[in-house]
């Protein structure tokens, strides 16, 4: 069968599904599922609702049980192009020694599905080239694109996370630990014992941008 697009109220209902799920731990009945997107602001009649329920089940995309339960169906045979989304590419980040780190000097962009980033806004992503081997033991190697989180300060408790940190303009990926009340530790987490970890002053210029979401691997990539 060829790939075909959702229309946007398919795609709406399949998306409150998964979010009804996540949120609830349980599958929706329609009825508890046109009750959800109300509460979001939905318009649509319970009776709508289950119009769009019934073509969904056409496609085998969404099935029903005994109890008029709401599930999801697995079908490669749809694409939901408005699921993908844009993000920017900053330069390189380093996994090992820091490197020039141009903000607003975007590479080009990666297209994504939100489906991997359901909770986050994805105006706040934005995805750097790991530049070394430094956080391998993290997933994170050598030409893969890390994606991160822009960090608003005080937005969000750092000790232990995975951060892109941008000292004197220049930026780097490592693990964040405060080590005293006036010193702060960018530790690396690497089978190569080369690495060392970046020790830095309260005082200092350092800009955490961004808190790691995801690493997305260039190994099987043809570039």
């Amino acid at each position: 069968m060829e790939t075909q697009t959702l229309t946007a109220k398919q795609q709406t209902i399949i998306e409150s599904i998964r979010e009804f799920i996540e949120q609830e731990k349980e599958n929706p009945t329609s009825y508890k599922l046109q009750k959800h997107l109300e509460a979001c602001g939905g318009r649509d009649s319970l009776k709508s609702v289950m119009q769009v329920i019934e073509a969904l089940e056409k496609k085998d995309l969404v099935k029903r049980d005994k109890k008029k339960k709401l599930y999801l169906v697995e079908n490669n045979s749809f694409a939901n192009l408005r699921n993908i989304f844009s993000i920017p590419v900053y330069g390189l980040a380093s996994c090992g020694e820091a490197l020039a780190y141009a903000e607003d000097n975007v590479d080009g962009f990666l297209r994504i599905s939100q489906s991997l980033f359901r909770k986050v806004d994805s105006a706040k992503l934005f995805a750097v080239k790991a530049l070394g081997d430094s956080m391998d033991k993290n997933g994170v190697n050598d030409g893969d694109y890390v994606i991160f989180e822009k960090y608003e300060n005080g937005g969000e408790e750092l000790e232990g996370k995975i951060v892109v940190a941008v000292i004197n303009g220049m930026a780097t990926i490592k693990k964040y630990k405060k080590v005293s009340d006036d010193i702060i530790g960018l530790f690396p987490h690497s089978t190569n014992t080369i690495h060392q970890p970046i020790f830095i002053h309260s005082n200092d210029s350092i800009l955490i941008a961004g808190v790691f979401k995801k690493v997305l691997p260039v190994k099987f990539v043809s570039l």
